[in-house]
């Protein structure tokens, strides 16, 4: 077609992928870049593909799902950008990345609304018990048992206590203003802007609040940040929420207050083994699971499309990345 440049995929950057992304972003992004599969070749060893293609990798795109450790970054020698699809980085040996100079870039606030959207969605779920009434009518059990005797609470005036007021936190706790909620919140250090009460301790912020909502980064320092004293504080009528990843919480723990009636419910988009979700939750109808998907809209693909394709861009034309993450 007459003034529309066309370049040959020889031509185009050359961007290394560990394992397959989503389906509609490669489609969109293979027409900008060129992508180097590294599971195409499963016959050979991962460290010989990539020491074959040592000297020519500058950029790495990955998911969540994709640990890119020491191990993969001696094998790139020549790596400068990691560029992930999402707003997590936990899979990305950071430290390393600092140590040889390798800019990272996460998807920002691409997720935020949907993710925080997503998590009032499940907090009001489990206060209002409405999964559960779902399966007692769809059971039958409506028309055999007669009217569903389990009471659900309103959100209104509920103390709602944030562990992680970043972009994700901050959407919730507005959300949550909106339906009458006393917010409260915990991160690394006190935010001068933030009119909210700040607790230095998750304890003391676990024993003021209804209900404890994790949207923190995972990192070696908040691995099992609520724990059983944490959960303890909160105590037998308090809510559990987690859209952050699943090691933030001690899985064990939850499980075992859960059981035992120590803590009032829990909301969890997220667990420690993914997929795998202790069996026990099953058939509590104060809990209510999700398959890792407070994030996934259409529109948050499109957000996040436009992310990733910004951060290779300013990569590729030696410009500043759009979201660095600076931890």
């Amino acid at each position: 077609m007459a003034g529309v440049a066309v370049v040959a995929e020889e031509e185009l950057p050359l961007v290394l992928l560990l394992r397959p992304i989503k389906q509609p972003f490669y489609n969109s992004l293979s027409t900008k870049f060129r992508f180097l599969k590294a599971w195409e070749e499963p016959s050979l060893p991962i460290h010989l593909f990539l020491a074959s293609y040592a000297q020519s990798t500058t950029a790495l795109l990955c998911s969540g799902h994709t640990p890119v450790n020491s191990t993969i970054l001696q094998w790139l020698p020549n790596l400068q950008c990691i560029v992930t699809t999402s707003a997590g980085f936990n899979h990305i040996d950071i430290a390393e990345c600092r140590r040889r100079g390798i800019a990272v870039a996460n998807a920002g606030t691409a997720f935020s609304e949907d993710v925080a959207d997503y998590t009032v969605g499940i907090l009001l779920d489990v206060l209002r018990r409405i999964s559960a009434s779902d399966r007692y009518v769809s059971h039958g059990l409506w028309s055999l048992q007669g009217e569903y005797q389990p009471l659900g609470s309103k959100i209104r005036g509920k103390k709602v206590g944030i562990v992680g007021l970043g972009s994700i936190g901050s959407e919730i706790a507005k959300r949550l203003e909106a339906f009458g909620c006393s917010i409260a919140y915990n991160s690394r250090e006190r935010k001068p802007s933030v009119p909210f009460p700040y607790f230095s301790s998750i304890r003391d912020l676990a024993a003021r609040s209804d209900v404890i909502i994790v949207a923190c980064s995972l990192t070696d320092e908040t691995y099992h940040i609520i724990n059983k004293d944490v959960l303890l504080a909160l105590g037998k009528d308090g809510i559990v929420i987690n859209i952050g990843r699943g090691a933030l919480i001690d899985e064990k723990e939850l499980v075992r207050c859960l059981v035992q009636g120590e803590i009032g419910g829990a909301g969890l988009d997220v667990f420690e083994n993914e997929p795998h979700v202790p069996q026990e939750l099953f058939a509590m109808d104060n809990v209510v699971l999700s398959p890792h998907q407070a994030a996934f809209t259409p529109e948050s693909f499109l957000s996040v499309l436009e992310v990733i394709t910004g951060n290779l861009n300013a990569f590729f034309l030696n410009k500043p990345l759009l979201t660095l993450v600076k931890e």
